[in-house]
């Protein structure tokens, strides 16, 4: 079963919310963070950035010790409070054809070193034990893992129940998105909360893959004595509320090969049919799309030459790399070789052909999104997927809700 609890968040005031909560760090450009942190002195940016402060970049465990400071300031200066009871968070976040509504709460990490919250990517050790290093010395957690969980039609009454209430929250963000939190901390509600996610054996993880992984590092340091470090936050998302879209693959040359002995090297994977100059979507699973010299191509797998022999296998990244990128293009390290490179986004296929066009990479491919139901089986089977293969929304702000286990 999953152990889902409430815990006391430290967030923002009221009248700042708006103005503190921030995009993951790395999605904003030089310019834009600069502009940022000059203009928005409430800006969780100004934490996990301590030197600008300073004028000067700052690293390792010295920044970490700043970051801690500058949170402490956000709390004496009154911009950060922590509520002085256990609760659950609703948080709702809307644009677009989008409607995401979950669970901020706190996961167990006992669950996930006994495989109850459920993996399917892998981690590197040395980005584990970097990002354990900085939550033992800062002391809280800003950025949620997402996690889904089977649809419940129990929890989605009880939040359609809470969620007629007016909200804790409620404002717009400048890329107008529409963010909605209500705090749940009645005894009744809480109860019904626990009770409903004791009944679902397991969570799977979305986004965070490394957060959760340092956190459960984190907890074996410390021990099972300091009980709030053997929880994390996490945000909790029915499955049929996570969207998934597919990274694009671009790779820089054809190997060493002719456009025309590339093509016939394909022939003995694919059937291929050339689609012109025009946007070309695959449209089911094993179909590829790919761009090379002006044209689309559709790529329909031979079956007869590649076997299925492992839920892996069936994922079309993993079939990408087993019939073109490494046996033809030679790419050996999807994670470190730099010949290769990933799109996503709305006009990820646009912005494929335009880098191709502009001669930054030779050939690019497009496929099916991964699903949910392949995820979950990935997870349940204990394999990993090639990196990039999914693009997970929605991507949660930092600093709306803050786990503090100082």
């Amino acid at each position: 079963m999953a152990v889902v609890k409430p815990f006391k968040a430290v967030r923002p005031a009221p009248d700042k919310v708006a103005h503190v909560v921030s995009r993951s760090y790395e999605n904003y450009g030089k310019k834009e963070l600069k502009a940022h942190l000059k203009f928005n002195p409430f800006s969780f940016l100004h934490i996990i950035n301590p030197g600008f402060k300073f004028d000067q970049e700052i690293s390792g465990k010295q920044r970490f010790k700043l970051v801690r400071n500058r949170y402490l300031e956000f709390l004496e200066d009154g911009i950060f409070l922590q509520d002085d009871s256990p609760a659950y968070y609703i948080y709702q976040l809307s644009y677009d054809k989008f409607n995401f509504r979950g669970f901020f709460a706190a996961t167990a990490i006992d669950d996930y070193n006994e495989n109850h919250i459920k993996k399917h990517e892998d981690t590197i050790k040395a980005r584990e034990i970097l990002f354990k290093d900085y939550l033992k010395i800062v002391g809280f957690n800003a950025e949620p893992v997402l996690m889904t969980y089977a649809d419940n039609a129990e929890i989605k009454s009880l939040m359609d129940v809470i969620c007629a209430d007016d909200p804790t929250y409620f404002f717009t963000s400048t890329d107008k998105k529409t963010h909605r939190l209500w705090r749940v901390d009645t005894r009744d509600h809480i109860q019904k909360i626990e009770e409903a996610f004791a009944c679902i054996p397991d969570l799977y993880i979305a986004d965070g893959h490394h957060r959760s992984a340092s956190s459960a590092l984190l907890s074996q340091e410390i021990g099972k004595d300091k009980k709030a470090a053997n929880f994390f936050m996490s945000y909790l998302l029915p499955e049929s509320e996570i969207f998934i879209d597919e990274f694009t693959r671009m790779v820089k040359d054809l190997n060493g090969l002719s456009k025309e002995d590339f093509l016939m090297q394909l022939d003995t994977y694919y059937r291929i049919e050339n689609r012109g100059e025009d946007i070309y979507h695959p449209t089911k699973k094993h179909h590829f799309s790919m761009y090379l010299d002006g044209e689309f191509y559709s790529l329909y797998l031979r079956k007869t030459v590649y076997e299925f022999d492992s839920p892996l296998s069936e994922l079309d990244p993993q079939l990408l790399y087993d019939t073109i990128l490494n046996p033809i293009l030679g790419i050996k390290n999807l994670r470190t070789d730099k010949r290769i490179s990933y799109g996503h986004g709305q006009f990820n296929v646009l912005e494929m052909k335009n880098n191709i066009d502009k001669k930054q990479f030779a050939v690019g491919f497009s496929y099916v999104p991964i699903n949910m139901e392949e995820i979950k089986t990935i997870a349940d089977a204990s394999l990993v997927m090639p990196p990039k293969s999914t693009y997970i929304l929605p991507k949660l702000r930092s600093g709306l809700t803050i786990y503090d286990f100082s």
